[in-house]
C-alpha cells in the first residue's frame, strides 16, 4: 500500500510543476538573485538556527523547489534536496546554477534514503512547509531522520499545527464544519496538491489527487522520541488567518 501512495503523490506532485513555479514563484534566475540579496530571509524563522552552518552538512526533506538548499549553499553550507518530484529538481538545480552554487538532488521515496550512503551524514537535517501529511507511516519516516543525523547533529522540524486539523477542518477541497471533524482520526484521505488552486477551474480537473494522513500531536511527538531522537525544544507560531490559534509549529530534535 505504501508503494501505491508514494507513487500517487509522485504523480501529484510532477503535475505541472515546473510550470507552477515559473508562473506563480518566478523564474529560477529572478528568484536566485532574490536569494542572493538575502539567503536568510527564506529560512524564515529557522535562519537563527543556521547563524554557523559553514561547512556544515544540511538535508533539506521533501525540499521540492531547493530554495531552502540553495539559501544554505549560499551560507557556505553542504545542502542536499531529497524529494519526489523530477519538475521540481529540474527548478531546483536550474536555481542553483543561476544563483552560483551546488546542492546536491535526491530523487526518490524519502523513507527509502540510500543509508550506506547517506547514514550518520549530516549535521543538520531540516524539514519544513507541511510534508508529516504526505507520508502514511510516520515511524518509518522519523526512522529515516534519525538515520541521517550524524551523532549530536540537529533536526529542525516545521510542519502544520494539528490544531488546524480542527480549526480549518480542510483535506485538500473538502471542508466540513470543526464539530464533524475528528481530530484524532489519522486516516487516509485524498486531497488536492497544494498549487492546485492556482489554475484555472477547467485545469483543475486533470489534476491528480494526493494521498494523505493528518496526525495528532501526540503521534508526532512520540514518533520523534521512538526513533531515538532528544526533544530539545518545541515551538507553536501563530496561524495565518487568524494569529490567535497556532498555524504551525516547529521542532527541535538531537541525535
Amino acid at each position: 500500500m505504501i508503494d501505491s501512495v508514494v507513487s500517487q503523490n509522485k504523480a501529484a506532485w510532477e503535475h505541472r510543476a515546473y510550470e507552477w513555479r515559473v508562473s506563480h514563484q518566478g523564474t529560477p534566475q529572478a528568484v536566485a538573485a532574490k536569494l542572493r540579496a538575502d539567503p536568510e530571509k527564506s529560512l524564515r524563522y529557522h535562519a537563527s538556527y543556521f547563524r554557523d552552518v559553514a561547512g556544515k552538512r544540511v538535508a533539506s526533506v521533501c525540499g521540492s523547489d531547493g530554495r531552502r538548499a540553495v539559501a544554505l549553499s549560499l551560507l557556505q553550507a553542504e545542502a542536499t534536496v531529497f524529494d519526489i518530484s523530477e519538475p521540481q529538481k529540474k527548478y531546483a538545480l536550474e536555481l542553483a546554477a543561476a544563483a552560483g552554487v551546488r546542492i546536491g538532488y535526491e530523487l526518490g521515496d524519502f523513507c527509502e534514503t540510500d543509508m550506506e550512503k547517506y547514514g550518520a551524514y549530516f549535521d543538520f537535517v531540516y524539514a519544513e512547509g507541511g510534508i508529516l501529511h504526505y507520508f502514511h507511516d510516520l515511524d518509518k519516516f522519523f526512522t529515516a531522520l534519525y538515520q541521517l543525523l550524524q551523532l549530536g547533529g540537529t533536526l529542525i522540524l516545521c510542519d502544520f499545527h494539528p490544531f488546524t486539523k480542527i480549526a480549518s477542518a480542510n483535506f485538500g477541497a473538502a471542508k466540513a464544519e470543526s464539530s464533524e471533524v475528528d481530530y484524532f482520526d489519522s486516516g487516509a484521505y485524498n486531497g488536492d496538491v497544494a498549487y492546485k488552486r492556482f489554475f484555472s477551474e477547467g485545469e483543475q480537473a486533470s489534476f491528480p489527487n494526493v494521498s494523505v494522513r493528518r496526525y495528532t500531536l501526540g503521534e508526532i511527538m512520540n514518533a520523534a522520541v521512538q526513533a531515538g531522537l532528544t526533544i530539545r525544544e518545541f515551538t507553536e507560531h501563530p496561524g495565518w488567518v487568524n494569529p490567535k490559534w497556532p498555524g504551525e509549529f516547529t521542532l527541535i530534535a538531537a541525535k
